[in-house]
Parts: structure tokens; C-alpha cells; sequence
């Protein structure tokens, strides 16, 4: 199947890459359905594709490869949703954000996927967790391009 997107053009995806989060991410409620894609610059960055918005790609990473003691603590409505029965099924994800001066990961509102099932779902987190984690500070030439 061929979908088009603002950021990579027309890609060919089959249709079992195709992640469905029943209520959309925050912000974008309305995308159901997502397409994870590797970074082909920076194999540390994801992209989750919405299917419906050729122009919503969000930039995503995996949170332990940052902070290696990262844990989601989720809720038995959580686990229930996401078709959960081990722990190894869930995959973890977190949105990346860029400010002015740097870019930001979301520690309290990760991506929790069950790869399995094909679904997913992003959580809201009364963890103890930084809300946002610092990644990177950005080059002065960046921080006025954008």
C-alpha cells in the first residue's frame, strides 16, 4: 500500500505496519491510525506517520536509550486496552519537542505499543518522571531558523 506524507514523500507500507491507537495521541485525537518509520540520518529518531494527515509526523525515540532507568508504571485499563500479557510485548516510545534553544523528550506521556496486536496507546504518567528531558541544545544558527 502507498501513502503519501509532507516529510518522505509517497512510501510504500504493508498494511501490518500499521499501529492503531484507538484515541489518538494528545493533540492529535483525530489520527488513529500510524505508520512507525525509521530516521534515515539518525538511527537514535523515529517517526510516527499519521495515515490520515499526509502532513503530521511526529519524531519519537526510545527513552532508555537516554535515560536507562526509565520505567512506565501503567494502569490495569492501560494494560487491558493494549492487549498486554507479558511485559516484553510493550515498546516504549517518547515524543520528541524542539523550543527556542533545545530539544525535549516527553518522559510523562509516552507512547506505550503493543507490537504484537498492532495497537497502541500514549499515557499520561503520575510517575515521579522530569515532564521533559533534555535531549540536546540546539545551535544558535537552529534556534532562528525555525
Amino acid at each position: 500500500m502507498k501513502i503519501h506524507t509532507s516529510r518522505f514523500a509517497a512510501i510504500e507500507i504493508e498494511p501490518d505496519d500499521i499501529l492503531f491507537f484507538r484515541n489518538g495521541l494528545l493533540g492529535f485525537e483525530d489520527c488513529r491510525h500510524w505508520v512507525l518509520l525509521a530516521d534515515a540520518d539518525n538511527a537514535a529518531v523515529a517517526w510516527l506517520q499519521s495515515m490520515q494527515h499526509a502532513d503530521i509526523a511526529v519524531p519519537v525515540v526510545s527513552p532508555r536509550r537516554f535515560v536507562s532507568d526509565y520505567q512506565v508504571h501503567l494502569e490495569p485499563a492501560d494494560v487491558s486496552s493494549l492487549q498486554l500479557t507479558a511485559v516484553d510485548q510493550a515498546y516504549v516510545l517518547s515524543v520528541v519537542s524542539r523550543d527556542e534553544s533545545m530539544l525535549t523528550m516527553n518522559l510523562r506521556a509516552p507512547l506505550v505499543i503493543n507490537l504484537d496486536r498492532r495497537i497502541g496507546c500514549q499515557v499520561v504518567t503520575a510517575d515521579a518522571q522530569p515532564i521533559q528531558f533534555e535531549l540536546a541544545s540546539l545551535p544558535t544558527a537552529l534556534r532562528k531558523s525555525a
